[in-house]
């Protein structure tokens, strides 16, 4: 079987590469850019250049697949909008690969997408999933949540540089889940009959709200988070006044996500019967608590090990004698 992954340089991308790869798949990964994607090669992937807002490009790429896996999304330092990346681009994708014949297509969406209609990523994510439902492939759908790859940046690296952690108004809980463990499922799928045409949440053991992160972070960090409050009322202004420039729609886009996120409920499902059918066990499931703590144990050893070689010169620097000189000659 012949894998097309497609965002393979992402955070879930690039877990999906690697697990199918370990699996003994035959990888190909679509890709902007060689260069940045010079770690997949190495991994053992086949590169082809394409871009999914460039549609003649994915017939080449799609030329001998048996199944699609499309972990791709439109990014912040993207200069193309959401709506061209996670819509435009993805009907061309599922268009192409209807025409190139492709036996499998694993597509991942957000939980409770449909329940946000007027967030433009939630409502991208609602079509494409009715789209790809009436499109005639044989289908799989993964709901997700959130990375817990996120945590370091949103929660872990200020907390420890004595930097803001911002909290926008009612905070969600959401049910994190590590993206190795999201690969998990995305390659099992290609394996069980049951997955067929259908929809699943795809999410982590339980959901946490940003207080109780902050608190787990500052009890493993041993150092007390700086919180600032960005009261949503206020985003929702920026919102607004930025739309007014068309340099400012894809900021606005993305900032509409907070409503989401600030909204209080929770983004949560139950997965008892996903691992069943999947196949899987939920103890092997990676925690938020275990991911943290091995974050923050490699994170403090290293920063112990460079205050010990910094001082480790000044201790260890010998006396000047005054017979080396006379000895070494």
């Amino acid at each position: 079987m012949t894998l097309l992954i497609i965002g393979a340089t992402g955070t879930l991308g690039r877990q999906v590469a690697r697990r199918a790869i370990d699996e003994g798949y035959k990888v190909r990964c679509l890709v902007r850019s060689a260069k940045k994607a010079t770690f997949l090669k190495e991994w053992g992937a086949e590169l082809v250049p394409g871009d999914l807002c460039y549609p003649h490009t994915l017939n080449a790429a799609l030329e001998g697949v048996t199944a699609v896996i499309d972990a791709s999304t439109s990014r912040p330092t993207d200069s193309l909008s959401i709506r061209q990346v996670d819509w435009d681009g993805k009907v061309s994708l599922i268009q192409a690969s209807v025409a190139a014949g492709v036996e499998r297509f694993i597509f991942f969406s957000i939980l409770d997408a449909e329940k946000y209609p007027e967030v433009p990523l939630m409502e991208i994510k609602r079509c494409t999933e009715l789209f790809l439902a009436e499109s005639g492939l044989n289908y799989t759908i993964l709901r997700l949540a959130g990375f817990m790859q996120g945590l370091i940046g949103q929660y872990g690296i200020p907390i420890l540089e004595g930097q803001p952690v911002w909290v926008t108004g009612e905070s969600s809980p959401i049910a994190y889940m590590d993206t190795q463990d999201v690969a998990k499922f995305a390659i099992r799928a290609l394996k069980v009959p049951e997955t067929q045409k259908q929809t699943f949440p795809v999410v982590g053991t339980r959901a946490w709200s940003a207080e109780e992160i902050i608190r787990v972070c500052e009890r493993l960090s041993g150092k007390e988070a700086r919180i600032t409050r960005m009261p949503i009322n206020l985003l929702r202004t920026m919102r607004r006044v930025i739309r007014f420039f068309q340099w400012g729609w894809n900021v606005a886009d993305r900032l509409a996500f907070t409503e989401v996120l600030a909204s209080g409920r929770p983004l949560n499902a139950p997965m008892d019967e996903v691992y069943k059918v999947f196949g899987l066990e939920p103890n092997e499931t990676t925690t938020v608590e275990s991911y943290l703590q091995e974050y923050f144990n490699r994170i403090m050893k290293k920063l112990k090990e460079l205050d010990y070689e910094k001082i480790q010169p000044k201790k260890q620097k010998p006396k000047r004698s005054p017979f080396k000189k006379v000895n070494s000659q």
